[in-house]
């Protein structure tokens, strides 16, 4: 089958994580494929920074929430039975910096969870998600959309 196939190919994964709960939820669902097929799993948390701050400035706020980010993505991950370690970037744009570290890392797929969000009464992507699957190099991006309301009951907290 085709689609297993194209699974194989896939030795490295990279999965940006923003704190929502559909990150977590892309990021347990790569771990369970990296774990069976032995693959690498990158974690990406991007801090974007307004052009009025200069992009090396120190965002002491932002720097600590995405330090407990990563540490609970690190967590989901060992949870998964993958040892991943997480990165922390500044960037003017995510979506940008989700591009240039899948190109630097060699990555074969681009993994993001997306909230269902529904402004205005359209289904909306948002920036990141359309900025990758534009740009991105690896001809695998996977779009995991989070579940509208949560089926098991349980809460992933």
């Amino acid at each position: 089958m085709a689609h297993n196939e194209e699974l194989s190919d896939v030795h490295s994964y990279l999965v940006p994580v923003d704190g929502s709960e559909a990150s977590f939820h892309a990021l347990g669902f790569v771990c369970d494929l990296a774990k069976r097929g032995k693959c690498t799993v990158h974690i990406l948390h991007v801090i974007e920074v307004p052009r009025s701050v200069a992009l090396d400035a120190d965002l002491d706020a932002e720097v600590q929430r995405g330090e407990e980010i990563l540490d609970r993505a690190e967590r989901v991950a060992s949870e998964h039975g993958i040892t991943a370690v997480g990165d922390l970037l500044q960037a003017r744009q995510a979506g940008h910096a989700v591009v240039d570290e899948a190109v630097e890392r060699g990555v074969n797929a681009i993994v993001i969870g997306v909230e269902y969000h529904r402004p205005l009464g359209e289904f909306s992507l948002g920036r990141l998600p359309s900025y990758v699957l534009e740009h991105a190099p690896s001809e695998q991006v996977w779009l995991i959309r989070y579940p509208v309301a949560e089926p098991s009951g349980k809460s992933a907290r």
